[in-house]
C-alpha cells in the first residue's frame, strides 16, 4: 500500500468530510482485486470524494490531466499519491500503459468516463477509455454516481454500483461495440441516483 496515501488519508479525511459531508452506498460491492471505477464529474473535488468513499486500504490510482502536472511540487505531491498524468484530446500510450500496469497488478483505477466536468448527463459523451482497460485486463467496471455540483456544508451521496464486465461478440471489441459500451457506462452511472 502506499505509505503516503495513507498518510494524506488519516490526515486529510476528516478536513474533507467537515467541509463536503457525504454518505456511502454500496461501497460493499467493490471488488477487493483490480477494478476500474467510473464515476460522473461534477466538481473538481470529486476525486477526494470517490477517494474518501472507499476504505484506506483500496488505495485506488487516478488519471490526472496533465496541466496539474506543470508545476514541479504539485507533479511530486500528485505522483506520491498515486496519481498519474494524461494528455487530453489525444491517445496517450504512456498514461494507457500505466493504467493497464496498475489493473494487471490488483490495483483499483479511477476514471471519469465523461473526460471533463460537467453539469447534468448528456452534457458530454463518454469516452472510451475505461471500456478499452477492463476488455484488455478483464478487470470488472463499477459504475460510481457522485451526486449533484458540491456546496459547503452540505451533504451529498455517492453511490457504488454493481460491478460488471463488458460483452463483446468476439475477443477483442470493435470501436463501435467500445463506443455503444462506453454510452451504456454513463447510463449506468447516472441510473444510480435513483438509488439516493
Amino acid at each position: 500500500m502506499n505509505f503516503f496515501y495513507r498518510i494524506i488519508y488519516f490526515i486529510g479525511k476528516p478536513f474533507f468530510c467537515l467541509l463536503f459531508p457525504f454518505r456511502v452506498l454500496g461501497a460493499e460491492s467493490v471488488p477487493a482485486g483490480g477494478a476500474v471505477l467510473c464515476a460522473n464529474h461534477v466538481s473538481a473535488v470529486d476525486p477526494l470524494m470517490v477517494a474518501a468513499a472507499l476504505p484506506r486500504r483500496a488505495c485506488p490510482r487516478f488519471m490526472g490531466k496533465a496541466e496539474l502536472f506543470e508545476k514541479p511540487f504539485a507533479a511530486w505531491f500528485l505522483r506520491k499519491a498515486g496519481v498519474f498524468p494524461v494528455q487530453r484530446g489525444r491517445a496517450d500510450l504512456s498514461a494507457m500503459k500505466t493504467a493497464l500496469k496498475c489493473l494487471q497488478s490488483g490495483e483499483k483505477l479511477v476514471i471519469f468516463p465523461e473526460g471533463t466536468r460537467v453539469e447534468e448527463a448528456g452534457d458530454a459523451s463518454a469516452k472510451t477509455g475505461a471500456v478499452m482497460l477492463a476488455s484488455r485486463t478483464g478487470v470488472p467496471i463499477v459504475p460510481v454516481y457522485c451526486g449533484e455540483k458540491r456546496k459547503f456544508l452540505r451533504r451529498t451521496t455517492i453511490v457504488f454500483g454493481t460491478p460488471y464486465q463488458p460483452q463483446f461478440a468476439g475477443r477483442r471489441p470493435t470501436a463501435e461495440e467500445q463506443r455503444r459500451c462506453a454510452e451504456e457506462l454513463l447510463e449506468k452511472i447516472y441510473r444510480l441516483k435513483e438509488a439516493m
